[in-house]
């Protein structure tokens, strides 16, 4: 499939939250926007034409487009003024105030100090932030200071000279506290608050629960700190890698003055099954002179070997783990969105790697390209029935699809069941010369896979076709003759097609057995009834929709439906 390059990229973009930015020809920034769905609010600006010449303007000049992942919207808005600020796209508004957001600033020496400020100076205290709200800030310090009273400077000229000692020593106990509760965790303080305000409710001191209330409402609405801005982190370079088995994608993203500026991911492609540590070692390099960077401390996510002079940090807490988690999760978009190119433009190729990788996986001798599924479905033992659905190149192949009601097993026995009804299907295709699956998929553990391959080797397929089952509390695949199941990565694309296909077998073994207990339903003591027919039924049933309504009905309503004659009859031998 040919679609042009905007268009393409507009139906991979991810529907994460983040920024976006948009290019002309030459590389000139034309716009940057914050989205809570990247692809939804990008691919607005291409679906009309806009009431704005501007907007028209702009959408006319785009030619590529950027997007970085972030957390939260509050993180989306921050990067997002940030860019702006740095890269003044033509068709952004510019602020001219060059608005700074609140922090909030610990000191600790000489006295403890908290307050909020707009300029950090990361020698004088410890800082947390940015905020949206200069408001909630300065309600927070007050709330602080209430709970921790050597805050609060109208206390501090009441304590003489000899107590310093004791008041650092409050400080430093209560620290850890209250860096949890600046940086959102309000467990503690919550359940003292509705304590708090339960007694005084009990007390009838309502206007002071009132007051708790109101500090409860605000610690809700309140917002952690951004992982997008960290008075700590300057001037700082971090790199992240994600690969499959063919292919590294490597993000960088840079950071000036506590902000992130950019980011770049790019694909590598693998010639010699080249480690992740290998691949980042050279990456860096390249990147580096690429981008001109002129940093002197890069954030990894594990130890490597570079004759640079450079700081090398692998965080294991704090901002910077969150940046390299960030810079990993842009990593693994790129994969995805190329991926998503790859089977849009190149079905065939995306064909070829899906079904490879599943031959590898599944330690089969030939690529999966018929699988075949199996599911038992019966409901407190009556009515069982089993599907089989069939999957020709990854797609459901609907006009294949099989329903069977089990004939030779009496009640609920699944692994008779799968015996009886694996059996049917390929005794029938052998007769048939139909095609044979090259993977056969069962739903269930040990005991279903047992049946099954009993069958098979019944019809002397057991060795010519790959079989295997998934069981769903652990998603565990068993082998024949394997006593230990295999274990795929939940995020593995051969678990989610294997998942795809037991769940659609699933689903469509229970629509033939809700089929059969409608139909049974409707069958019940009326048909004992002499004169009660199909069209008196269907009338009944229309009318109260379940028997126990029929039941529940008087005469006189039945016999409005039915007539005299019939609704006596009704009413006396099925309801009275």
């Amino acid at each position: 499939m040919k679609l042009p390059k905007i268009a393409l990229r507009l139906k991979t973009l991810p529907s994460n939250t983040g920024i976006y930015k948009f290019y002309d020809k030459v590389g000139n920034i034309l716009y940057v926007g914050k989205a809570k769905n990247i692809k939804k609010r990008v691919s607005s600006y291409f679906r009309s034409n806009h009431k704005n010449f501007k907007t028209n303007l702009l959408v006319k000049q785009i030619f590529k487009i950027e997007n970085i992942i972030v957390e939260t919207e509050m993180d989306a808005l921050l990067l997002e003024n940030n860019l702006i600020k740095k890269l003044k796209p033509k068709y952004n508004v510019l602020l001219k105030d060059d608005k700074t957001y609140p922090w909030i600033c610990i000191i600790r020496n000489p006295r403890p100090k908290i307050f909020l400020t707009r300029k950090i100076n990361n020698k004088s205290g410890e800082y947390f932030g940015p905020y949206m709200s200069g408001k909630k800030v300065r309600v927070l310090i007050q709330m602080i200071k209430e709970l921790y009273p050597f805050f609060n400077h109208d206390l501090i000229h009441l304590l003489k000279i000899k107590d310093e000692e004791n008041e650092i020593k409050m400080f430093d106990n209560n620290i850890k506290s209250i860096k949890s509760f600046i940086r959102g965790n309000f467990k503690k303080t919550i359940k003292q608050f509705k304590q708090e305000m339960l007694e005084l409710s009990s007390k009838r001191e309502y206007e002071k629960a009132q007051k708790i209330k109101e500090k409860l409402d605000i610690v809700s609405s309140y917002q952690a700190k951004s992982t997008i801005v960290s008075s700590k982190i300057t001037n700082t370079d971090v790199f992240t890698v994600f690969s499959d088995e063919n292919y590294s994608y490597v993000n960088f993203m840079r950071v000036s003055h506590g902000s992130i500026i950019g980011s770049y991911t790019t694909e590598i492609k693998k010639k010699l099954n080249e480690s992740d540590k290998k691949i980042l070692e050279i990456a860096i390099i390249e990147l580096r002179k690429r981008f001109n960077s002129i940093s002197n401390e890069i954030l990894i996510p594990f130890k490597i070997n570079l004759s640079l002079k450079l700081k090398c940090t692998v965080p294991v807490l704090g901002d910077k783990k969150k940046l390299i988690q960030l810079s990993l999760k842009n990593a693994k978009s790129y994969r995805i969105e190329r991926l998503k190119q790859i089977k849009i433009t190149n079905p065939e190729k995306h064909l070829i790697r899906i079904t490879s990788k599943l031959k590898k996986d599944l330690r089969m001798s030939e690529d999966p390209v018929h699988i075949e599924c199996f599911d038992n479905s019966n409901i407190q033992g009556s009515n069982p029935t089993a599907s089989c659905v069939v999957f020709k190149n990854l797609k459901p192949k609907k006009s294949e699809y099989r329903h069977f009601k089990i004939k030779s097993v009496t009640g609920a026995d699944d692994y008779k069941s799968m015996e009886e009804v694996v059996y049917r299907r390929y005794k029938d295709l052998i007769k048939r010369n139909g095609l044979l699956p090259q993977l056969i998929v069962i739903d269930g553990g040990k005991g279903q896979l047992s049946s099954a391959i009993k069958s098979l080797r019944v019809l002397g397929l057991d060795k010519k076709i790959t079989i295997i089952a998934i069981a769903k509390r652990l998603e565990e695949i068993f082998f024949p003759k394997d006593p230990i199941p295999l274990y795929l990565d939940k995020k593995s694309e051969t678990l989610k097609i294997i998942q795809q296909i037991r769940n659609e077998a699933h689903r469509f073994a229970i629509s033939l057995h809700r089929k059969i207990r409608n139909k049974n339903s409707i069958k019940s003591t009326l048909d004992e009834i002499s004169g009660v027919g199909p069209k008196t039924k269907i009338k009944l049933l229309n009318k109260f929709k379940s028997l126990k309504r029929i039941r529940e009905a008087s005469e006189k309503d039945i016999i409005e439906l039915l007539g005299n004659k019939m609704g006596k009859i009704i009413f006396e031998k099925f309801i009275k």
